[in-house]
């Protein structure tokens, strides 16, 4: 099992993974259908993960206000989406917030344009009831300690074209990592 920790270190299981493969993440022995949810994203429109069927698609946990892994993780899978070039239109990020009340729409608007959040980078929130769905559908801990700070599992799982998870980065997910997983996958599936 590959373990992996957020935020002031809250700890959860996620998929069994292979230890040899042709990706830089943790391939997935079992390669599920990723379950479905839908959220509204920084501009307030309501994205769904099924709708990116043909589309390869970067589910992560995060929330506005971390002090420590969140913007390391954004940047990281932001910049991988930049490294592709035109090819970053076959590919999303969808972030999930793991903070209901922090991150509001203004507060998830400025996190986009400070951090220079390409188009293709969905930051997705809701309210609690809508998160707390999604955050049990993939095995998601967020523990609100403080107003500022919530303690969460931060793992990235990569979707390919057919909605089936594929690859799995911890906390310490690397551009160079996703580039090359992305790559891969680009060049196996036909574009749809």
């Amino acid at each position: 099992m590959l373990l992996v920790a957020g935020c002031g270190g809250s700890k959860s299981s996620a998929p069994t993974t292979t230890q040899a493969s042709r990706f830089a993440g943790a391939a997935l022995v079992k390669q599920t259908p990723a379950p479905d949810f839908a959220l509204k994203d920084q501009a307030g429109r309501v994205v769904r993960l099924s709708a990116e069927r043909g589309r390869l698609v970067l589910v992560t946990f995060l929330y506005t206000n971390c002090p420590d892994v969140c913007p390391l993780i954004a940047s990281n899978l932001n910049a991988a989406l930049r490294e592709l070039g035109p090819r970053r239109d076959e590919v999303r990020v969808l972030a999930v917030s793991v903070d209901p009340k922090g991150d509001t729409p203004a507060a998830v608007r400025a996190y986009a344009r400070t951090h220079r959040l390409v188009p293709q980078f969905r930051y997705l929130i809701g309210t609690a009831a809508e998160l707390r769905r999604v955050w049990a559908r993939y095995d998601v801990l967020a523990v609100a300690r403080k107003p500022d700070l919530v303690d969460h599992v931060a793992y990235t799982v990569l979707v390919d074209r057919e909605g089936k998870r594929r690859v799995v980065y911890d906390s310490q997910v690397r551009a160079l990592q996703v580039i090359h997983d992305l790559r891969v996958l680009l060049k196996d599936e036909p574009a749809a």
